[in-house]
């Protein structure tokens, strides 16, 4: 069975951090992991991916302030978010890549905002 759990978000205030964290489980080897968002009107966009320990891509405006980890024994990845700027709002969503299929979570919303 195939779960995602998202967690961390929340309200800060420009300059501020979060943390995101995307709890998985699935019967099937588990590749690559990312962390994508949507903000209102807007196309979701990938923010960062990983593989098994290695992280293959950033947002260009993300490269710097945002840093994504994995922790297998646990079956979780994180989203290390720091300098947020009021353009970071956006509902952001775990994505897993399992036996050839993709799968999101629900989402965690968050907004940069004074």
């Amino acid at each position: 069975q195939v779960q995602l759990v998202e967690s961390g978000g929340g309200l800060v205030q420009p300059g501020g951090s979060l943390r995101l964290s995307c709890a998985y489980s699935a019967s099937r080897f588990v590749s690559t992991m990312g962390w994508f968002r949507q903000a209102p009107g807007k196309q979701r966009e990938a923010v960062a991916l990983i593989t098994a320990s290695d992280p293959t891509y950033y947002l260009d405006s993300v490269k710097g302030r945002f840093t994504i980890s994995r922790d297998t024994a646990k079956n979780t990845v994180y989203l290390q978010m720091n300098s947020l700027k009021p353009e970071d709002t956006a509902v952001y969503y775990c994505r897993m890549f399992s036996g050839g299929k993709l799968y999101w979570g629900q989402g965690t919303q968050v907004t940069v905002s004074s």
